[in-house]
């Protein structure tokens, strides 16, 4: 086990730290040890100035006989708290990184497709392209949050049924209308294809930008 940390992104609200995945006979108390001794140093050195009461701690693995282990990690003589499914920039971590919390909280898009459904139902004439323009705006727009980072979960179709519904209220075509010509009905690129654009354009941002720190990583 490294005693420095591997990677670290820095930002006005969190910090996340990366640490390297311990073998399998080593015991996470090592892990335990090393931030309790080095975390409070690094902020200091990097005059970052963390909240203790913000500041959660989590592990993530696949061992599922581990799943319930929590660190034991103090910062500044105060002890961080176990969070299982932290917050960061948005997205719903949970231990394995399947992303299945994040993708079960699609309950927001609900109450969003209900604003379209209002919009289509009233005797305010909405054309077709103004409910496509206001679904990719207001229903889209959150549910492809971040969608790079678990576009290849398969929790996705959490996510796809919500934005089905938007496509039924876009084309105005019944429940048994068969998926795979929503798309076209709707004049929306299908799902898988327009979560891959949004996934190419990022690489292509980074491509475009040696000097970041996750270009060694991604290239």
């Amino acid at each position: 086990m490294p005693v420095t940390f591997l990677s670290h992104i820095a930002t006005g609200l969190s910090m996340p730290v990366t640490f390297a995945v311990p073998s399998k006979g080593e015991a996470l108390s090592e892990i335990e040890r090393t931030l309790t001794a080095d975390l409070a140093k690094y902020c200091q050195l990097w005059h970052l100035k963390p909240s203790t009461s913000r500041t959660v701690t989590n592990v993530f693995h696949l061992h599922n006989n581990r799943s319930r282990c929590e660190l034991n990690v103090h910062m500044n003589g105060q002890h961080l708290k176990h969070d299982p499914y932290p917050v960061y920039l948005g997205v719903t971590l949970d231990r394995t990184l399947s992303y299945r919390e994040h993708l079960s909280r699609a309950v927001k898009l609900k109450s969003r497709n209900n604003l379209i459904a209002k919009l289509a139902g009233t005797s305010w004439s909405a054309s077709a392209s103004t409910l496509c323009t206001s679904t990719l705006a207001v229903c889209y727009s959150v549910a492809e949050h971040y969608c790079p980072m678990w576009t290849r979960s398969s929790y996705t179709n959490l996510i796809d049924t919500q934005l089905r519904s938007s496509m039924h209220l876009i084309s105005g075509y019944l429940q048994p209308t068969q998926l795979s010509w929503l798309p076209e009905l709707s004049n929306v690129a299908p799902l898988s294809l327009h979560r891959k654009v949004t996934s190419d354009n990022m690489l292509q941002s980074m491509e475009t930008h040696p000097n970041w720190s996750v270009f060694a990583d991604v290239f």
